[in-house]
């Protein structure tokens, strides 16, 4: 039986951080500051090439010495240790969650895990250098130059983030996406693509997922239109999957399958054969390199006290946010248009991991978890929706993350570039007063009367909080580093709301239903009666067909 876990509420420090919170609620940044004259030092970490500013917090340093002890009475240290050792973390799959081990050279006890993963490796390399070699011929003995990746959640954001961030790495071949089961996502994709020159890795588990199996079945036919036979399809296929069977139905033979563990969900596969496309995409040294970032974020995360662990941090600020200013949301603004989908896999990775209503041990919870994650790119955001980061009611923590130079060559747009994101977080930390928005408007014209009138709406609260995560530039090593620093960040919240981070029931369910609705909607007879609403919408679609 699975034992009671300790709840957020319940732990000796919360009281203590509800008092804390409240005394700051209505404190200034600016004046921490003022007061604080080593403050943008002390609240500042580095650690494998990122380093996180996170001064312009709402927070003091007797604030953070109670969120570390929250993390303390929590056992936060326990826990990173058990996942990093191979502990059974997962409790309602009775699962250890091995992603560490992904990218790891080493692991002491788990070394027979570590000699599959190393097997894949050595078969992705295999492929990503075929591939980016010429090697790879199809079925009219043109050479394939470009790779479609089929998969859904996980088999699809990681893949699709890595390849676009690392796109100035990009070796002989061009990878693409297709994930939603829409007919125009892939239609869209195959409309620039040659059959003979294109490979499709189809990535799926069950290699039965909805959405992935009806885009590959199309894939197939559009192979098979082209002129390929079915003993050409292996020229053509690749999958990563444990449904060896099921691949094989479908035309593709063991020797162009890889393997996916059930020890590493989705979420946090793309270290793993998931991530082929990558490798293909960037070389395999560059991969490689890309797998060496996270493996030093892991080893800080296993080794540097919590007071300097930068997950840890990023977690108790998530924590101080969510439960005790009750920010219902959270957004990351990556100043670099190669992360434009950064927010997208952080979105799967935060909220289906912490999107959680009962602890571990089942127990109903009466406080808010996994914050909705959301964001875009800068600077396209301050056109739009940064109003209501600016002067919205609801307080939204911000990440900016600015890598500090450019691939591209062009160093002064970059400059204007870096200085947006920087007077971003400056203006949400400042704000403005109602006597600066007059003089501002005095400034540009505008008559006192008037001015004294409109000033009201240009005032900005300012102490929104923020955090800035800066890289020297955007390398598959930086890049890497990144992601697991917020995979382990995600985890670390998780402990501390007392909830499993490695289940995802919700998705389970839907899927189900989703299956049910499909089957009535073909004229299953057998599909039970559904809701009143559903039976409607079914209805609605035949008279449209």
């Amino acid at each position: 039986m699975q034992a009671s876990t300790p709840l957020l509420t319940q732990l000796p420090s919360y009281a203590r951080l509800q008092s804390l919170a409240t005394s700051l609620a209505n404190a200034s940044v600016e004046d921490m500051f003022r007061r604080d004259r080593s403050r943008q030092d002390d609240f500042v970490l580095q650690a494998c090439g990122l380093e996180l500013d996170y001064s312009k917090q709402l927070l003091n340093k007797e604030a953070l010495s109670a969120l570390l002890q929250l993390a303390t009475d929590a056992e936060l240290p326990r826990a990173i240790a058990s996942l990093i050792g191979g502990d059974i973390v997962n409790n309602t799959e009775e699962r250890p969650a091995l992603h560490t081990l992904l990218r790891a050279r080493h692991a002491r006890g788990l070394e027979d895990k570590l000699a599959e993963v190393q097997s894949a490796r050595d078969t992705m390399r295999h492929w990503a250098d075929r591939l980016n070699s010429g090697q790879q011929q199809g079925f009219s003995s043109a050479v394939i130059t470009d790779v479609v990746n089929i998969g859904i959640g996980g088999s699809d954001l990681g893949p699709r983030l890595v390849s676009e961030a690392l796109r100035p790495f990009q070796g002989n071949v061009a990878c693409h996406y297709v994930a939603n089961v829409d007919p125009a996502d892939l239609q869209n994709t195959l409309q620039d693509l040659s059959p003979d020159t294109t490979l499709f890795i189809i990535c799926s588990k069950s290699f039965r997922t909805e959405e992935t199996l009806t885009n590959s079945l199309v894939a197939r036919e559009w192979m098979r239109d082209a002129g390929a036979s079915d003993a050409d399809l292996d020229k053509h296929f690749l999958a990563i999957t444990s449904n060896l069977e099921a691949a094989a139905d479908f035309g593709i033979p063991s020797e162009n399958c890889l393997p996916m563990w059930d020890w590493v969900g989705g979420r946090y596969s793309v270290w793993s054969a998931v991530g082929l496309s990558c490798a293909i995409a960037t070389g395999w040294r560059h991969f490689e390199e890309f797998l060496a970032g996270a493996e030093a974020m892991d080893q800080h995360f296993a080794s540097a006290p919590l007071e300097s662990n930068m997950p840890v941090i990023l977690s108790l600020l998530e924590i101080w946010y969510v439960n005790f200013f009750n920010a219902g949301s959270h957004v990351v603004l990556p100043y670099d248009n190669s992360l434009q989908r950064l927010p997208d896999f952080l979105q799967q990775l935060s909220m289906e991991s912490n999107g959680k209503r009962v602890s571990k041990s089942g127990v109903a919870l009466d406080y808010t978890t996994g914050p909705v994650l959301w964001g875009a790119a800068g600077t396209m955001g301050q056109h739009s929706f940064h109003q209501l980061l600016h002067q919205g009611t609801a307080m939204c923590p911000a990440d900016f993350i600015i890598p500090l130079t450019t691939h591209t060559g062009m160093s002064a747009q970059h400059r204007r570039l870096v200085a947006n994101g920087l007077a971003q977080s400056r203006a949400m930390m400042v704000g403005r007063s109602k006597a600066e928005a007059e003089t501002s408007l005095l400034q540009r014209g505008v008559e006192p009367a008037r001015a004294d009138e409109l000033a009201a709406h240009l005032v900005m609260p300012g102490n929104r909080p923020n955090s800035v995560i800066t890289l020297p530039s955007l390398t598959p090593a930086a890049l890497g580093a990144l992601l697991a620093l917020y995979e382990h960040r995600t985890y670390c919240s998780g402990v501390i709301w007392g909830i499993n981070s490695f289940d995802q029931w919700g998705v389970e369910s839907g899927k189900e239903i989703g299956g049910q609705i499909h089957s009535a909607m073909s004229g299953d007879p057998t599909q039970a009666a559904m809701d009143p609403a559903t039976e409607r919408l079914i209805a609605r679609w035949r008279d449209a067909q």
